[in-house]
């Protein structure tokens, strides 16, 4: 149901009700994926001249075991693809930059981010460098179609993965940045690697702050960080941090920042719950206070998303794994995302 069919007065009881009506009242037809004939997944979506460019990771069989820390998904390129309206026809620009195209790179091209600064359109991509440490490169183009060309080293001082670029609407740019167990993140626990943290910081250490997402303002080349990257908090409704064993709230991994009406919207995956939630600042850089979850388990792995307004609407892509059934091969689909009249995203039952 689109938000066309709903009164103002009937989302804002969705809101306030929560999960029970609110889900209710978002759930949607059967939502098809966009790309049928490649794997696609983690889609960051972004409307550059008009038209919505989606930025999303390239899963292939790799036959290799699935483990926690993410080995079967060994992706070795990425595709860029558009369209005019939501429903129309999808463009596959083709392979936009290629493992072997990046001189410091390894294996494993995870979810990227794109952003246009300058006449210049950027490509933000994690990537595990020849010691198998995760790092966040950046590519540049003329187009938002690409191709891509890498710079010879990654951002300097990036670690970790899932890189999402938001700029401000006062030109701004911030990266956000971060995922735990494959994507490393608590290996940085102490600022530097440590290999033996390899899921999470252990036991004994639920009761204690999560670890959280990270945040750096981006120079003005939109190729390094102006700043050391800082924690993104997120608190819950008492003002106190989440803390690590809070599984259905804390940060994970998958972060992505969107404003609305002056607030900032910070939402971000789960990972092990599986869940899609966010938080809302009136700072880019937070504190986030919890609000509550954008949407339920899909079917497969983690709930990686992008958030975009388009054509005065706002719209949420995904995945799942409607085509293959299998974790690792997944595909993209966008549906139409619902507020309250307070700005309270409504709850989705994929």
């Amino acid at each position: 149901m689109t938000r066309s069919f709903l009164s103002a007065g009937l989302l804002a009881l969705a809101a306030m009700v929560g999960p029970g009506l609110g889900t209710g009242f978002c759930q949607h037809a059967k939502v098809k994926p966009l790309i049928s004939d490649l794997f696609t997944a983690d889609p960051s979506a972004h409307v550059f001249n008009g038209r919505i460019y989606i930025y999303p990771s390239h899963d292939i069989e790799a036959n290799v075991p699935q483990d926690d820390e993410g080995g079967h998904f060994n992706m070795r390129d990425y595709h860029v693809y558009s369209m005019d309206n939501i429903g129309g026809k999808v463009t596959d620009h083709g392979v936009v930059l290629d493992l072997k195209d990046i001189p410091w790179a390894g294996r494993q091209l995870w979810a990227p981010d794109a952003a246009f600064r300058n006449g210049t359109y950027y490509l933000y991509f994690p990537v595990k460098d020849k010691e198998d440490v995760f790092r966040i490169g950046v590519a540049t183009a003329q187009s938002p179609a690409g191709p891509f060309k890498a710079e010879a080293k990654p951002i300097p001082g990036s670690y970790s993965i899932d890189p999402a670029v938001f700029t401000d609407t006062d030109g701004q740019t911030y990266m956000y940045f971060g995922g735990i167990w494959g994507g490393q993140l608590q290996r940085w626990h102490s600022g530097k690697y440590d290999k033996s943290l390899s899921t999470d910081l252990g036991k004994g250490h639920d009761q204690e702050p999560a670890l959280s997402a990270k945040v750096a303002k981006m120079s003005g080349d939109m190729l390094t960080f102006a700043e050391t990257p800082r924690d993104v908090q997120i608190l819950d409704e008492q003002g106190k941090p989440l803390l690590g064993g809070d599984h259905d709230r804390r940060f994970f991994e998958g972060a992505w920042m969107h404003k609305y009406n002056g607030k900032y919207y910070f939402s971000y995956s789960t990972g092990d719950t599986h869940l899609l939630c966010y938080a809302e600042s009136n700072s880019p850089y937070g504190p986030f206070t919890y609000k509550g979850v954008i949407m339920k388990p899909v079917e497969g792995w983690t709930t990686h998303h992008s958030i975009v307004e388009f054509k005065g609407k706002w719209y949420i892509f995904y995945h799942d794994t409607e085509i293959s059934g299998k974790t690792h091969l997944r595909n993209v689909k966008v549906r139409e995302l619902v507020r309250g009249a307070d700005g309270a995203i409504v709850p989705i039952v994929p």
